[in-house]
């Protein structure tokens, strides 16, 4: 007898069945009322969110470069000015082999051929972002033009390059622009420079980079997911993408240029300035004295600021830093020089307000001079002496013995604060950056100097050569006619700058900077003040004065002041012998002036590196410079 065989619970499995359907209907209408509520969210509660969101991954934000500010002289002509360029530019994706072909355009001339830093620059981009490579010129433009079926991703366009009109003339005033670096990085605002690779590096163009760059714009651009463009607000009008994006509000903000700026620069002077130190190391600086404003600024050698603007190679721009006279370095602001007997007018005039001489006494000059007590001999530069002499005809004949006695009179501790009351030995403040202090020594200072040495003691001889401006005394030639302006009016001190105003380039409105007064010496007795200045027109007028073979025959009265400076120190029983002396260490020459004594409106300063006597190089420069002002004609007394 077979098994009996169970029969199936029809029962129990539709009830199991209706329970697993029960628990998956729950499950589905848990599930459902969790998407329903997600969609309503997305759609509803949070639809401007994403709609933001997704619209911003559709439109692209494209910075638009403001047009650079113009600079210009006081009588309006352009030192600065945008001119139209080519720009050579490449689409990497476009390209097969990247090396190869920056490898060819360097060979041809149109990119440096150390390129290394333009395929860092190329690769940091997306694949289809246009990169700019060099600005060419029109040949350069030529010469790509017939070859460009060669190279398949690269191409040129329309652009606008820095232009400096007067090149090397205008070079450590006006400054020139460059492209942007680590550093500059680190102190702009990167958003106004999404668009521009360039900016001010030195001189007006550092210092005004602000007012010059103007206000960076943009414009929406319609992309895909990859970024492509799509639409473009400008190009775009007859597009069929227009058409498929009609609902795309696409908004443009056009940049805002910059300001254009006009210096205190007489641009024919500085021509003048120019030529007359050519093929000398020093510098030249003209200061208006009733207003600080600068009329001539040059140093030299110089430099072409196109290079900088055009793009400049680091092999050129290692030879510009290596040459050994200095081309980059900006002498007039931060060149460092014993002032020499220029420094003597300054400190007869201290010694007339201290009285602690008689300026009609005759002192003896045997041509050395020694302090009471002490076998060291001071010399003077005429060994064989100039005779007896008064504090006038010390200042014609620029006699070193009469100011080491004047210097011992009248003390470190008088000499030091009356010549920081003309502004040496601190900055001057003027509108351009890197000028040095230069240094008026104390016993404070060389205290401070000093710190932790045994030679912290203020030695008398130290005060001796300090009255002839040597020692440890240094100016630059910018103080030098700094302080040369406040003795043309008396004691009245006022800023030097470069920038006299500015003009909105939009409605051509000029806005004027008024003078800065700093201090006026109303304490010096006008007296004082004449006969110093009379002593001064001798130096150019009187038999014997150091100036006079320069400014013979001048149809202006002129106030100046020959100097030399040593550079190295002589031993007692040296004697200087300029042809067996190394170039580079024979004495400065230096000369102050300014005219027309009765009513001036210039004061100048000479620094001739390794010139010999003033009276011989540097003098017949400021010659130069004053009948070219004077003579020609070429200023003009009204301000743009």
């Amino acid at each position: 007898m077979s098994p009996t065989v169970p029969l199936k619970d029809y029962w129990k499995e539709q009830k199991i069945f209706l329970s697993r359907l029960i628990v998956a209907s729950f499950m589905i209408l848990i599930l459902t009322s969790v998407l329903v509520w997600r969609l309503f969210q997305l759609q509803v509660v949070e639809h401007d969110f994403f709609s933001e969101l997704s619209q911003g991954n559709q439109l692209r934000i494209e910075p638009l470069a403001p047009t650079r500010g113009l600079i210009y002289d006081r009588n309006g002509v352009v030192l600065a000015e945008n001119l139209p360029a080519w720009e050579l530019t490449v689409i990497p994706e476009q390209v097969l082999d990247l090396e190869a072909q920056l490898q060819d355009l360097g060979a041809i001339g149109l990119i440096p051929l150390e390129y290394e830093g333009l395929t860092e620059l190329v690769r940091s981009h997306r694949g289809f972002e246009r990169v700019k490579l060099a600005n060419l010129s029109d040949v350069q433009a030529a010469r790509f033009a017939v070859r460009r079926h060669q190279f398949p991703g690269v191409d040129i366009q329309e652009g606008l390059i820095r232009n400096y009109p007067f090149g090397e003339l205008t070079s450590h005033a006006v400054g020139y622009v460059a492209s942007i670096s680590r550093s500059d990085l680190d102190r702009i605002n990167r958003s106004e420079y999404a668009a521009t690779s360039l900016i001010g590096k030195s001189g007006i163009e550092r210092s005004y980079e602000v007012t010059l760059h103007g206000s960076v714009g943009y414009r929406q651009q319609v992309v895909n997911a990859q970024g492509r463009i799509l639409m473009d607000p400008v190009l775009a009008a007859n597009s069929r993408v227009n058409l498929e994006a009609s609902q795309v509000s696409l908004e443009t903000r056009w940049p805002l240029p910059g300001e254009n700026v006009f210096l205190g620069l007489d641009i024919e002077l500085q021509i003048a300035a120019h030529k007359a130190l050519e093929g000398k190391r020093g510098a030249v600086v003209a200061i208006e004295p009733d207003s600080g404003d600068i009329l001539a600024l040059v140093s030299m050698p110089t430099f072409d600021p196109n290079q900088f603007a055009g793009g400049l190679s680091q092999t050129d721009f290692q030879i510009l830093n290596d040459d050994p006279d200095k081309p980059l370095f900006h002498r007039a602001l931060a060149g460092h020089y014993p002032p020499g007997s220029t420094i003597k007018p300054f400190l007869g005039l201290a010694a007339l307000h201290h009285r602690v001489l008689d300026p009609d006494h005759r002192e003896m000059c045997p041509g050395y001079f020694l302090l009471p007590g002490h076998s060291h001999r001071y010399r003077d530069w005429k060994p064989e002496g100039h005779g007896p002499m008064d504090l006038h005809q010390s200042i014609v004949q620029s006699c070193d013995t009469y100011f080491y006695q004047l210097a011992v009179n009248l003390g470190i501790d008088n000499m030091s604060p009356f010549l920081e009351g003309f502004g040496f030995g601190e900055r001057t403040g003027i509108d351009i950056l890197n000028e040095n202090a230069g240094v008026i020594p104390s016993r404070e200072w060389k205290r401070t100097q000093f710190a932790g040495s045994e030679n912290q003691t203020w030695y008398p001889g130290e005060t001796v050569i300090t009255g002839i401006g040597q020692g440890f005394t240094l100016v630059t030639p910018l103080q030098l006619a700094h302080a040369t302006a406040v003795l043309a009016t008396g004691g009245q001190r006022f800023k030097p700058r470069l920038v006299i105003g500015t003009e909105d380039p939009l409605s051509g409105t000029v806005s004027k900077s008024q003078p800065v007064l700093l201090d006026v010496m109303s304490n010096i007795e006008e007296s004082h003040w004449i006969r110093i200045v009379n002593a001064m027109v001798g130096v150019n007028e009187e038999r014997q004065g150091s100036g006079r073979n320069a400014m013979r025959g001048a149809e202006y009265t002129v106030a100046g002041k020959t100097g030399t400076a040593q550079v190295f120190s002589l031993a007692a029983d040296e004697e200087y012998i300029e042809e067996e002396v190394d170039e580079y260490l024979r004495d400065h020459g230096l000369f102050i002036a300014y005219a027309p004594v009765d009513h001036p409106v210039i004061a100048l300063a000479v620094v001739v590196e390794n010139g010999g006597g003033g009276g011989v190089s540097a003098a017949p420069i400021a010659r130069e410079i004053l009948d070219a002002y004077f003579i020609e004609d070429i200023h003009v007394s009204e301000q743009h």
